[in-house]
């Protein structure tokens, strides 16, 4: 009777302890939320007056300037090519690397450590950043972008597919090394053919992102419709920028789409 008792009093313990830990967790999400409002300024008041806004609307982006259409559509297949060979570029370096950089295929546990922590490094540095770098480095234009997302593509693809050859079935290898195959050939049989549909798929999804990045890029003169964009918006030219933000929106829609259905098929 009194095992019983003393059963149900550390049940009822436990649960008090676990709605206590809930809600000083409900208290300091509260406090950080309150913590980042004040910080950032945050005040649901100034969302009072919206007439500036409206007649903002009315002069500038309900009368748009589509005499720009041509140049924002070339400027956005620009975008588009800086956003292929920032992704195409980078895919082909990252494969090796992602080899090296596997627990499971890496010939030794050093340059397993060594890449990876080269590879953060990389995939830590927003585009932005190298783009910055770039841009003096080899003048304005889209190059300097396709060097920035390759660089940071190569640290976000090598770390993604690092894991997924870790990841990769041990039956498959098992049977090749059964053989006695070396290990360049479980690599090349056991290995790579699980892998090869995850790194496509993987790869056109950062062909979207790179489509996105891209744009941001134009903004520190990287090229593309993010730079015609930056243009028009430096010079006040707000009925050329509503027709830029058609372009960018049917662009990343029209990717998205194609992307996802490859991605599809892929897998």
């Amino acid at each position: 009777m009194n095992k019983v008792v003393g059963q149900k009093s550390k049940s009822l313990q436990f649960k008090i302890n676990e709605n206590q830990k809930r809600v000083y967790l409900w208290i300091a999400l509260l406090l950080l939320f309150i913590w980042s409002a004040n910080g950032t300024n945050f005040n649901p008041l100034l969302f009072r007056d919206f007439g500036n806004t409206i007649n903002f609307v009315k002069k500038s982006f309900l009368n748009p300037d589509w005499s720009v259409l041509p140049t924002a559509i070339n400027q956005s297949v620009i975008t588009i090519q800086i956003a292929i060979m920032g992704t195409a570029l980078a895919l082909i370096l990252a494969v090796p690397l992602s080899f090296l950089s596997a627990k499971n295929t890496s010939p030794h546990w050093s340059i397993s450590g060594l890449l990876r922590g080269f590879l953060s490094f990389l995939r830590s540095v927003p585009e932005i950043v190298f783009a910055l770098i770039f841009v003096p480095t080899v003048s304005l234009g889209p190059l300097a972008g396709v060097l920035a997302l390759t660089i940071h593509n190569i640290g976000v693809m090598g770390k993604l597919f690092s894991e997924i050859i870790e990841s990769a079935e041990v039956g498959p290898q098992e049977a090749v090394t059964a053989t006695g195959a070396k290990r360049n050939i479980v690599i090349l049989y056991g290995i790579l053919p699980q892998v090869i549909p995850h790194i496509l798929s993987n790869a056109f999804y950062r062909l979207e992102v790179s489509v996105r990045a891209s744009l941001v890029l134009g903004l520190v003169g990287a090229g593309g419709v993010g730079q015609l964009l930056s243009i028009h918006f430096r010079m006040f030219q707000y009925d050329k920028v509503v027709v830029d933000c058609l372009v960018i929106m049917a662009m990343v829609m029209i990717i998205d789409y194609i992307g996802g259905r490859i991605r599809r098929r892929v897998i």
